[in-house]
């Protein structure tokens, strides 16, 4: 499968932002989908994840009550809406997509894009 992450961008402390993964080959559906995040010359990190259906959702301990990953599987896609976003929330952010949800370690990963979080 093939991933295509959309909707960064610069915004300031308090705002939302809503990202979009896109599959530019293959279906969505077979896949654990996942965020994940990373600050340059950093140890990428787990933002969420959420199971084929859709049914369950798992955070980090920084996304928990901000973030909110969804997907819709007859479009293909899978977003993450972030709220309240902190100048900490800044990092380049990558879809992912897994064969499990528990010990979740996916096998692709889209280009990332750029959340930038001004104070």
């Amino acid at each position: 499968v093939q991933l295509q992450a959309s909707g960064g961008g610069l915004v300031q402390a308090g705002g939302s932002l809503r990202l979009s993964c896109a599959a530019s080959a293959g279906t969505l559906s077979r896949y654990v989908m996942g965020w994940f995040r990373q600050a340059p010359g950093k140890e990428r990190e787990f933002v969420a994840r959420i199971n084929r259906s859709g049914q369950a959702t798992d955070y980090s301990d920084s996304a928990k009550g901000r973030f909110t990953v969804s997907r819709d599987n007859a479009k293909n896609t899978v977003s993450l809406q972030m709220n309240s976003l902190k100048p900490e929330d800044t990092f380049v952010y990558f879809c992912a997509a897994g064969e499990t949800y528990y010990n979740y370690a996916p096998d692709y990963w889209g280009q990332g894009t750029q959340v930038t979080v001004s104070s």
